[in-house]
């Protein structure tokens, strides 16, 4: 964001890129502050009795840049969760953090705790191919491989011997793509290019892909932002009915589908999480300033 749309009243010089001046005509009395003090306690629901991914005292690193700061919070078994805030306030870091995508990172470093079924994921004998087989990702732009449609599902299950024999590769594809609502459109052309697809199947068949190899988590880095309205709509029906079967946390910019899709939201505001609760309750009482702030429209 343009330094320039910035609150000048604002004293913290990180605040003034990621936040932009209140809506023309607000009152005086709306343009509260944007800084988060050090010790200011994340607001609402955070934990769960029986979490599926516990994350405690989460600090990530660019070098010496801190992008997230003292992230704690859980995500339940079967949860859909979104995370939504302004650009830049750390939101897809977190998230690529779930399944040390991070990794990848050059000079990226992540400090604290973060679990899967009280599993250390950062644990230094943790195999990392399987971690992100178990917690799957979908990009925001859709990245099907240079492979047949069979192939890019198929890949998956080979590369971690899921399957004895071609019958039961030929079941694990028909099967994850019946899940991701695809089987339908490709069944007579599974040997043509994933690339071929239209952006909303590629979308979906990526999903496929990810689910081929049965994890127990998806994370959604914005999934639907390069996809048109239709396209988006079916990917989040698919992501109710994922749900049933997998956990889910998904990045978004739309708080109108945060609202449609999630059972928890959590706001993210200059790397740290401000306040986690119920979704309808985030978008009609709001728990924290900043959060109402943000739904409001008086930055972002």
């Amino acid at each position: 964001m343009n330094p320039s749309t910035s609150n000048p009243s604002t004293s913290n010089p990180s605040a003034s890129t990621d936040a932009a001046s209140p809506v023309k005509g607000a009152k005086p009395e709306a343009m509260q502050t944007l800084e988060v003090s050090d010790n200011e306690a994340t607001v609402g629901k955070c934990f769960t009795d029986k979490p599926k991914m516990s994350m405690r005292n989460v600090n990530v690193f660019y070098e010496d840049k801190q992008a997230i700061h003292d992230v704690s919070v859980d995500i339940a078994k079967n949860e859909v969760i979104a995370m939504i805030g302004p650009s830049g306030c750390g939101k897809s870091t977190f998230l690529r953090s779930l399944n040390r995508m991070n990794d990848t990172v050059e000079g990226c470093r992540v400090e604290g705790k973060i679990c899967m079924d009280g599993e250390d994921l950062y644990a230094p004998k943790l195999d990392v191919v399987e971690l992100r087989a178990r917690v799957g990702m979908v990009f925001q732009k859709p990245n099907p491989f240079p492979k047949s449609i069979y192939d890019n599902v198929a890949y998956g299950p080979k590369l971690h011997g899921l399957a004895d024999s071609r019958v039961d590769l030929d079941e694990i594809v028909e099967k994850s793509l019946r899940k991701a609502s695809l089987w339908d459109e490709v069944k007579e052309r599974l040997h043509q290019a994933g690339t071929g697809l239209s952006g909303g199947q590629q979308q979906r068949l990526c999903i496929a892909r990810a689910i081929a190899v049965s994890p127990e988590v998806i994370l959604m880095d914005e999934p639907c932002s390069a996809l048109d309205p239709i396209a988006t709509a079916k990917i989040e029906e698919l992501i109710e009915e994922l749900s049933q079967n997998f956990t889910i946390a998904i990045v978004t910019h739309s708080m109108q589908q945060a609202a449609r899709v999630s059972h928890r939201t959590a706001y993210f505001h200059l790397g740290r999480l401000i306040e986690v609760n119920p979704t309808e309750q985030v978008f009609t009482m709001p728990a924290h300033r900043l959060t109402e702030a943000y739904i409001t429209g008086r930055f972002g």
